[in-house]
């Protein structure tokens, strides 16, 4: 990319310049030895055209909307279409969690984006002894068609987008979701949105799985393939290398398991007997972004360019949307401290110009409080300014991928990918990443990076603002959000008058079908999608497939 002899001048100019910056070092010192990346990788003084000599422009950066993609997955970007600016919200029951989307909505949220509790998560009604004390805490309760209906109660899903946080059970979410749309009269070809449907991250850093690796794969791919033909326009997997930084993995960490389990579902779809041009365009990507601006930025570029390779290189995919990695972004729940909450507004406002500058698609912003419990109406609203100004006040979104070109990002693009790629090969040498997760390589690896981070808050290397340095003297927090605790009983309640006006004959046959297909190798959307329609209940759904597939035991030593 450089000439030859320029480069040779250059490289000496720079050598010239540190020779002589030593000797000032020696009146006017730095203020620390080395410096760091908010993942622990060193950061040179100065960067020049040195440090990119074995970039080829055409081959490794590209145009926007081009392969490799590395400066975007579209060629205008954001002076096109700005990022769909989500809120994930949800919490207690779904009439409550409905007015919270209402009001996002009212105040210009693009898209929805949908917690559920804990026992939701995990395949649970709201009345099973294990969800005692866990209903409608982290995210809101949905036991059948009846809640998913009243949760998008006056939402047009044909002129919104949806993202549903869930995973074991995405494919009864999403059968509930399709379900709401007829009654709405919106036919599943017009649905647009996003499950999460990402069971191996569960595996490896989140804990919210269910049925052992084979079924749960299986179910993944029943989805891409019933997708690809009812519901196109839905993105059928959000593969997720959020909750695997939020375990305290680094940056080359997120992009390289990430990827790892995105070749696990590739994989797993093409043995099922799927071209990969047949549902790779709907496959999309989740990360997350931390404080250190520049690294982030470069982390997002990095994913996208050796996504890229892979799809073309690996499997052969034609089809360019097959090679063009699309994700959703979510600011770093784990950066946020309870002490000085008003802190948090600053570390989100970094982290949403990372995940812009690094060509996001979607983007939802942390709340100040969610240190400390679930947000406030005024925290989310902040929150979602945090984007707005971003997008309308910032000039970032004038030009396509602003910080291209600088010599410290393209180093870094590039150190990100090779990293991440030396992940890759090393679970391709351990079997995959179903075998390494199975093997716990991947949680020693995060477990190792976590504890690193930790060391370094702990003895001041590293200072989080407020927390270990800067503190002051505080009165306990006001105005948190509570759940009301007699959710769990309204829930158990409707789900009384639920089975008492239910035709439950019909429930059975259809748990009964599906049943017998779970037995068999029939695509299982099907006969998931007639259960709910009958106001068969998540639970009731979730215990067939758990009598037939089993539950997943972690039983690595780590």
């Amino acid at each position: 990319m450089f000439d030859k002899e320029k480069m040779t001048q250059i490289k000496e100019g720079a050598q010239a310049f540190e020779a002589k910056t030593q000797k000032s070092l020696e009146k006017r010192p730095e203020r620390q030895e080395k410096f760091y990346t908010g993942s622990g990788d060193e950061v040179k003084r100065l960067y020049t055209p040195g440090d990119l000599e074995e970039i080829d422009y055409n081959a490794d950066l590209g145009l926007p909307g081009q392969y490799p993609y590395t400066r975007g997955a579209q060629p205008t970007m954001y002076r096109g279409r700005l990022w769909t600016m989500r809120m994930y919200a949800g919490f207690a029951t779904a009439e409550e969690s409905n007015k919270r989307y209402k009001y996002l909505i009212e105040q210009g949220s693009m898209g929805l984006s949908v917690a559920f509790d804990l026992p939701t998560q995990i395949g649970y009604d709201s009345d099973h002894s294990l969800s005692e004390g866990e209903v409608g805490k982290v995210g809101v309760a949905i036991d059948s068609l009846a809640d998913m209906e009243i949760l998008f109660d006056g939402i047009p899903l044909d002129k919104v987008s949806t993202s549903m946080t869930i995973n074991a059970p995405a494919s009864v979410l999403l059968a509930m979701y399709i379900a709401v749309g007829e009654k709405q009269g919106v036919s599943a070809d017009k649905l647009r949105g996003t499950i999460q449907n990402d069971i191996l991250k569960e595996y490896i850093a989140r804990g919210t799985y269910i049925f052992p690796t084979e079924p749960s794969m299986r179910l993944i791919t029943n989805i891409f393939e019933y997708c690809s033909k009812e519901v196109p326009k839905w993105n059928t997997i959000s593969i997720s290398g959020y909750h695997i930084r939020e375990a305290g993995s680094t940056a080359a960490q997120e992009v390289g398991f990430t990827l790892a389990d995105g070749i696990a579902y590739v994989d797993a779809a093409i043995k099922a007997g799927l071209d990969v041009d047949s549902f790779a365009p709907r496959l999309s990507f989740f990360f997350n972004a931390h404080n250190d601006l520049l690294e982030e930025v470069a982390k997002f570029r990095a994913a996208r360019r050796l996504w890229a390779k892979i799809m073309k290189e690996r499997f052969g995919a034609k089809d360019p949307r097959s090679m063009r990695l699309k994700f959703h972004t979510q600011t770093g729940g784990s950066t946020l401290t309870a002490q000085q909450p008003e802190n948090n507004i600053v570390r989100v406002a970094i982290q949403t110009l990372a995940a812009v500058l690094g060509g996001t698609q979607s983007l939802h912003t942390n709340s100040k409080d969610e240190a400390l419990a679930l947000p406030t109406e005024d925290s989310v609203r902040v929150a979602l300014r945090t984007q707005q100004v971003v997008a309308y006040e910032s000039g970032v979104t004038n030009t396509v991928d602003p910080l291209a070109g600088s010599y410290y990002i393209e180093a870094k693009t590039k150190e990100i990918e090779d990293r991440a790629m030396e992940y890759i090969k090393k679970i391709d040498e351990i079997g995959g990443a179903p075998r390494a997760i199975d093997m716990g390589y991947i949680q020693q690896e995060i477990m190792d990076a976590a504890y690193q981070y930790q060391k370094e808050v702990e003895s001041d290397e590293r200072i989080v603002v407020g927390m270990n340095k800067f503190q002051i003297e505080e009165e306990a927090p006001k105005g948190l959000l509570r759940v009301d605790p007699s959710v769990g009983e309204l829930q158990k309640n409707k789900l009384a008058k639920l089975r008492d006006e239910r035709d439950n004959e019909v429930v059975s046959e259809k748990l009964n079908a599906l049943r017998k297909a779970c037995e068999g190798n029939d695509n299982l959307m099907p006969f998931i999608l007639d259960a709910v329609r009958v106001y068969a209940t998540l639970g009731e759904i979730c215990g067939v497939m758990r009598e037939v597939f089993g539950e997943y035991q972690q039983s690595v030593n780590l």
